[in-house]
């Protein structure tokens, strides 16, 4: 079954939440989401991430690593929030499901404006938006829930080229979950093969101990 990114999200937390609705997630600001995905993230795989990319100058292939357990480790908790006032108007921060209503709409700056009118407290004055009203309210936004969006400066080693990109820790941790489940499946259709056991009996062994039997089941 295919999910959206958003989904994917909310759904690895709502596993690793049981006490916390599905619903509620959703409604969660932008940066406590990521950061209880940096803790998931940290609890399931330990807190080195480990990722590569290409450079956009010349091609070349760039590894890099960071600390997940930095994100984890930021104050950021769900809650209400105090208002964002700017020209006139107040906002809350952006959630999930805030960025679900705008995630088909192809024009990035009209998306920017609908995201921007959802996140709009009743009350607020409802004029047309210029780009200086657009930035404001996106760099208050930005200080009010740091968390929201982490950016990398990256420099090319074989061209020097600078550059910033978006750290998107939702699509770490659920590609890393994928890998991880297809791994478990391997494994348990190999050691059923080998020994006749079942998913059950495979699954209450520890990682070590599957891991040594697999070792022999595979020689």
């Amino acid at each position: 079954m295919w999910l959206h990114p958003l989904d994917r999200s909310l759904l690895a937390l709502a596993t690793a939440l049981p006490e916390t609705s599905y619903e509620s997630l959703a409604d969660w600001p932008l940066g406590c989401r990521n950061r209880a995905l940096a803790e998931l993230r940290c609890a399931c795989f330990g807190p080195s991430l480990q990722a590569w990319m290409t450079c956009p100058q010349c091609g070349e292939r760039l590894e890099f690593e960071m600390d997940a357990g930095s994100l984890a480790r930021e104050p950021n908790e769900p809650g209400p929030r105090e208002p964002i006032f700017a020209n006139g108007r107040s906002f809350r921060l952006p959630t999930s499901r805030d960025l679900a209503r705008v995630a088909r709409e192809s024009d990035s700056r009209l998306a920017a404006i609908r995201l921007l009118e959802g996140c709009l407290l009743e009350g607020g004055v409802t004029r047309p938006w210029c780009d200086e009203d657009m930035e404001e309210v996106g760099e208050k936004m930005a200080r009010a829930d740091p968390l929201a969006e982490t950016r990398l400066a990256l420099q090319c080693a074989a061209c020097g080229h600078e550059w910033d990109e978006t750290l998107n820790i939702a699509a770490f941790v659920w590609t890393e979950i994928e890998a991880r489940a297809k791994r478990l499946l391997f494994e348990i259709h190999t050691l059923a093969s080998a020994y006749g056991w079942t998913e059950k009996e495979i699954l209450s062994l520890g990682d070590r101990r599957r891991a040594s039997y697999m070792e022999m089941a595979q020689h």
